[in-house]
């Protein structure tokens, strides 16, 4: 027991004990591939945020850009400038959408049109964390629903279209700050929802490694040795087998004192 750190070695030793012990080995490593799962989760969370964060800052500029946009002192060749720098900005937005990934997983769906660009996990279907002792609590991460953001991405796109400057920026200011606006306020609903999610998950975390501390606890006091009462066991049993063999020794000494005496 000693040497190995276990109370119970072998079923003979405590046959129930070892029963409860390997149940509750099993139940500890559930959790702690559901911890890992929960935490890849965030990991997936933040990802798809922090690519939000820069779409927000490219919106922001957009904005400017659609108000500036609006001002009767500008020329159409100044208008159609503007319009150059609102599509870059579209196609930066567009590629961040497309190329963002985590794990090798595209975040964010690929679609193009008036399809909705979803977090997915590669097939189309929004991402799934499963969580919990046994998987069978899941947290499904939001779709970033992107209506706004493809209508725009369309009007900054055809932002520099147009056989003259004056139909480039015609074409400029047809990206209104309403249209902007409206795509700002979509992905500060999304980054809200993945907030929320996100905290789910985190609070999952920390409650699934507060169980599974609890449980090895638990397990460690069924199986593993207590090892002050096991070493106050072993001395005892080591100082009576040396005094056993004392005894033993002097035992044998008295003979040979008797024979010195009678020669």
């Amino acid at each position: 027991k000693l040497s190995s750190g276990y109370r119970i070695n072998r079923a003979a030793d405590d046959a129930a004990g070892l029963s409860i012990s390997e149940k509750m080995r099993s139940q500890i490593r559930g959790l702690n591939q559901a911890t890992r799962n929960a935490e890849d989760g965030i990991s997936f969370i933040q990802t798809a945020e922090g690519a939000l964060n820069e779409v927000s800052d490219m919106l922001t500029r957009l904005k400017e850009l659609a108000v500036q946009v609006q001002n009767g002192t500008y020329s159409d060749d100044d208008k159609a400038n503007i319009g150059a720098e609102m599509k870059a900005l579209g196609t930066a937005i567009t590629e961040i959408y497309v190329n963002t990934k985590f794990n090798g997983i595209t975040v964010f769906g690929t679609q193009s049109g008036t399809d909705t660009l979803a977090v997915n996990d590669g097939t189309g279907e929004a991402a799934k964390i499963a969580y919990g002792e046994n998987g069978d609590q899941t947290v499904t991460i939001k779709d970033a629903a992107t209506t706004f953001l493809n209508a725009l991405t369309t009007l900054t796109a055809a932002a520099t279209t147009g056989a003259d400057a004056a139909a480039k920026a015609a074409n400029a200011e047809a990206v209104t700050v309403a249209s902007v606006e409206n795509a700002i306020t979509e992905v500060n609903t999304t980054r809200a929802a993945y907030g929320a999610q996100q905290n789910q998950l985190e609070h999952a975390a920390n409650n699934l490694s507060t169980t599974k501390e609890n449980l090895q606890s638990a397990e460690s006091r069924v199986r593993d040795v207590d090892m002050a009462e096991e070493m106050m066991e072993y001395t005892k049993n080591n100082i009576l087998m040396q005094a056993a063999q004392a005894m033993l020794a002097q035992a044998n000494a008295q003979p040979q004192g008797i024979l010195q005496l009678l020669n």
